[in-house]
């Protein structure tokens, strides 16, 4: 395990936790160290964020949320001139911050209604995929951000190239229902990594290149 915490931003505050049994916390668990993603989990969510969709860019649209994204690249060092995946993108919070950052994302979602708000608020490359079987080569992404995104760990070491990055960002920290630990990255991930980890706001982020 090689996990290595910078200071936090200034003015981080440790996050509320009050959502340690939201079943989405377990399933983010589940899939990223049991496994079992199917047809049932697939539809669940589907239908969850289908469902939530409509509301998602004007309950969710805060500035910080997603400075945890900018704060890794920019810490972590991580070029962003290749092929860059946001994988879950929802409305495109990510994407948007990514092109705001100079890259040109491609912005993946399970959900049709995600996508569809995504691409109303200027997200201009947008595909539908499942994230535990995306359809890109072995090795061919160069950084892979999830934003509040469940991690399916053998799909991200299949397409992320040899030397290159994974983002991990929770917008709340802690208190983020999908949620894991710099530390819980690292082990669910296979193989050797080096992970870089640190705080802004009430958020946490890791990035992870693969060791050596």
């Amino acid at each position: 395990m090689s996990v290595e915490h910078l200071p936090p931003a200034a003015g981080s505050a440790d996050a509320e936790i009050d959502n340690v049994d939201h079943p989405m916390r377990r399933m983010t668990e589940r899939m990223a160290f049991e496994g079992g993603w199917d047809a049932a989990a697939f539809g669940e969510v589907e239908s969850l964020f289908d469902t939530l969709s409509a509301e998602w860019e004007s309950t969710r649209n805060d500035p910080t949320r997603t400075d945890g994204v900018n704060h890794a690249i920019e810490r972590a060092r991580v070029p962003l001139g290749g092929r860059v995946v946001e994988l879950g993108t929802g409305t495109g919070f990510g994407a948007r911050r990514l092109a705001d950052l100079g890259a040109r994302p491609l912005a993946t979602d399970l959900s049709a209604g995600m996508l569809s708000e995504a691409a109303a608020a200027g997200v201009e490359r947008l595909v539908r995929a499942d994230g535990a079987r995306l359809p890109f080569p072995d090795a061919s992404i160069d950084v892979v951000l999830c934003l509040n995104m469940l991690l399916f760990p053998d799909e991200i070491d299949r397409v992320l190239a040899p030397t290159g990055a994974l983002v991990w960002v929770n917008s709340r920290g802690e208190g983020t229902p999908i949620h894991l630990t710099a530390e819980q990255l690292d082990e669910a991930l296979p193989g050797e990594w080096t992970v870089m980890a640190s705080r802004v706001n009430v958020g946490t982020w890791a990035v992870a290149r693969r060791l050596g």
